[in-house]
């Protein structure tokens, strides 16, 4: 058993300026990475006046769309280049964030192409700080980064492990956030404690997380059916979606995850939602034992009602029988995520998830869908 994470992370009101004298030390001139939104919520001021106050220069990239593109990172690694940026602010949910670890890499490796995202190799980077404003995607406590690969049609994590220097962690930023965002990031965090806690790398250390983050995701429950939240209830969303990024940080994802890359490419869901159609059939599947534990710590008596819990927030997944057959294939073709199952997984399995995730009743797919090419 291990548990390493490098990342210091506080997360208390006003964090970013309370904490600036550490993470601002880090450099003299920083690369502030964010998307065209997601910082409309006084997270990018706290940051600016924070560096301004200390004398440390910046400059901002506001284009990560998105689901950020090995394109997209590429870009601004030119520009961090160009203003000889020496780290990275990530400011936003997974997308800035991910794309700055990303970014962060490419700039320290300034001889490489982009080929290198993707190939094994050194994971020296610039020091990163990360600072998220939505409660799903955990990027901050954690050292991967997830891209979409338009030349493959879906996403891929990167194979190198950027792990965050500062982790700056403020319910605050969700004060502004409207509710579809609360759910889809919120059930994206459930998604990491699940398929961390049913998971072959699971120890006592990263279920000790989820045991505890599941806790504080049951709590939130009310509040993404709809009822009124307040300062505590963002403060406990945030802070479960963290925990729930340092679980996965020891244990990876699984099955839903892989499955979810597809639908966001081919059909612009969002990657919570994504992700969330397929846990019902997930957890499903696993030992009895676990399934138990796991529905108890969030709070459900049984599959049913959490299914039906799943399908109120986000509904049922809508995809034709050709993507759910690329789905299931690629998803057979990732080794990196079938190791991490504990449970035998074949093609039948796969499409019985999905057949949940659907809300239809199992049925065997044709022959022609099931052929792999």
């Amino acid at each position: 058993m291990y548990f390493y994470l490098p990342t210091k992370i506080y997360s208390e009101r006003d964090c970013v300026r309370n904490h600036a004298d550490e993470w601002t030390a880090l450099g003299k001139n920083a690369l502030i990475m964010t998307g065209r939104s997601s910082a409309k919520n006084g997270s990018l001021e706290d940051v600016t006046k924070s560096l301004e106050e200390r004398g440390i220069n910046y400059c901002i990239y506001s284009d990560i769309e998105e689901n950020p593109s090995i394109e997209t990172v590429m870009k601004a690694r030119g520009f961090g280049l160009e203003k000889q940026v020496d780290f990275v602010i990530g400011i936003g949910g997974g997308s800035p964030m991910d794309a700055a670890k990303a970014a962060a890499l490419m700039i320290a490796q300034k001889e490489k192409d982009a080929d290198y995202l993707y190939q094994k190799g050194s994971d020296e980077a610039l020091p990163v700080v990360e600072v998220p404003t939505t409660c799903g995607t955990g990027s901050e406590a954690t050292p991967y980064a997830i891209l979409t690969i338009h030349g493959k049609r879906t996403k891929s994590s990167l194979p190198h492990r950027v792990f965050p220097r500062f982790a700056l962690v403020d319910g605050k930023y969700l004060r502004k956030a409207p509710r579809s965002l609360l759910v889809n990031t919120a059930v994206d965090a459930l998604g990491h404690f699940i398929e961390s806690y049913v998971n072959t790398n699971a120890t006592e250390y990263s279920r000790m997380l989820c045991t505890y983050g599941m806790g504080i995701w049951s709590s939130c429950k009310n509040v993404l059916i709809g009822a009124a939240a307040g300062d505590e209830d963002f403060d406990r969303m945030m802070c479960a979606s963290t925990i729930a990024g340092m679980a996965i940080s020891h244990t990876g994802t699984a099955l839903p995850h892989a499955l979810s890359y597809y639908l966001t490419y081919e059909k612009g869901i969002p990657h919570g939602m994504a992700v969330g159609y397929f846990l019902p059939g997930y957890l499903s599947q696993a030992k009895p034992l676990e399934r138990r534990k796991v529905l108890s710590l969030i709070g459900f008596p049984d599959m049913q009602y959490f299914q039906s819990f799943i399908q109120r927030l986000i509904g049922t997944m809508e995809a034709e029988d050709e993507l759910v057959a690329s789905a299931v294939r690629g998803t057979m073709a990732k080794p990196e995520k079938l190791r991490n199952v504990p449970y035998e997984v074949s093609e039948d399995v796969l499409y019985r998830i999905c057949d949940m995730a659907a809300g239809t009743a199992p049925k065997t797919p044709s022959p022609a869908l099931r052929e792999t090419p």
